[in-house]
């Protein structure tokens, strides 16, 4: 039993930041319609701005890792993503919304080509190693389970930020109107809602969500590189299907799923079929329920 909560333990650290990106996923596509196939280099983006925040500030070397000074990383690396999201939302999708939904399929997969190269010349292709703004500590639960700070860490912010998000969805009137949106584009814009400034700010928030899983990655996996947000993109984009694609619970009960299914066929099978899993999850949910767990089946006028 000690060797299942471990992992239990692990898989919901890591589904916490499954959620997270998996948050970005759903919420475009409940507003657009759109896959976000840049999404998981937006996650890159947010490591290595988070990077560069922490170098910035002298962690490690001039200032000692403290949990006000890994806000700051946090917060700062949110806000860059946010304005990549708005800059990617206004230059790339903006100008494709009224055309095919191939064409703006192609335009996201171009942005994430763009975003990957663009991270590969500018930040190098070698490996970074993120510095640690809060010091490694472990830390013993009930049944010898181990877990460390950096662990808690996660869990615990990626809980504070879907609550918020929950919150500013049901609570506010931007809020609202993006549920307003996403339930009829146009009816939305008739009754006078802005759907532009709607879309962007989604874009924002999602790509903002993003950055706060690549600084909790960086965190617990300190090695960072251009290339490392595809497959935890794709991950994510299986979450978010599992869950319900444009349910935002759905995203993070599919996250969550996500990792704790990783981390127990690791723990009990093998680690050649850690990425593998995603696949036969994504298949499995097709197959049985399209809509996913908390989706709904929609007809369409054809």
């Amino acid at each position: 039993m000690q060797e299942f909560f471990q992992q239990l333990a692990n898989g919901v650290a890591w589904g916490s930041i499954y959620a997270l990106i998996a948050l970005g996923y759903t919420m475009v596509y409940g507003t657009l319609r759109l896959i976000n196939f840049a999404h998981g280099d937006v996650y890159m983006v947010g490591a290595f701005a988070a990077y560069f925040l922490a170098r910035a500030l002298g962690v490690g070397t001039v200032t000692e890792a403290s949990p006000l000074l890994a806000a700051v990383v946090l917060l700062g690396s949110m806000a860059i993503c946010a304005l990549l999201g708005i800059l990617i939302e206004l230059l790339a999708y903006r100008p494709v919304r009224r055309s095919s939904r191939l064409t703006a399929l192609i335009t996201a997969i171009g942005v994430s080509l763009f975003l990957e190269n663009f991270g590969i010349r500018v930040f190098g292709a070698d490996p970074k190693f993120f510095p640690q703004v809060i010091a490694p500590r472990t830390i013993t639960l009930a049944e010898g389970v181990l877990v460390t700070n950096h662990q808690i860490t996660v869990v615990v912010v990626s809980i504070v930020l879907m609550v918020a998000l929950t919150l500013f969805i049901k609570r506010t009137r931007t809020g609202k109107a993006m549920r307003a949106v996403a339930f009829h584009r146009d009816a939305a814009s008739l009754m006078g809602i802005p759907v532009d400034r709607i879309i962007t700010i989604t874009f924002a928030i999602g790509s903002a969500l993003a950055a706060a899983a690549g600084f909790l990655v960086g965190l617990t996996n300190p090695k960072i590189e251009p290339l490392m947000g595809i497959m935890p993109g794709i991950k994510a984009f299986v979450a978010a299907v599992l869950g319900g694609i444009g349910s935002v619970p759905g995203a993070m009960i599919g996250g969550l799923l996500m990792g704790i299914s990783e981390y127990l066929v690791v723990g009990y099978i093998s680690s050649t079929y850690r990425d593998a899993i995603a696949f036969v999850i994504l298949i499995a949910v097709l197959l049985i329920r399209p809509a996913g767990l908390l989706g709904r089946n929609v007809a369409e006028k054809v």
